[in-house]
């Protein structure tokens, strides 16, 4: 595997990740359900705006 199709192979995940989490986002707001993360060691809950 050369350096550039690894580069390649690494943008077209983050790209894949970022759109996993903008239909989370898009779900959560349409089911008016809490998003869960966890923030400096905690475990927040985020209410969809």
């Amino acid at each position: 595997m050369t350096a550039s199709n690894q580069k390649e192979i690494n943008k077209r995940i983050i790209e894949g990740l970022e759109k996993a989490y903008q239909k989370l986002i898009e779900f959560k707001k349409q089911k008016q359900t809490e998003l869960v993360v966890l923030q400096d060691n905690k475990i927040v809950r985020i209410k969809p705006e």
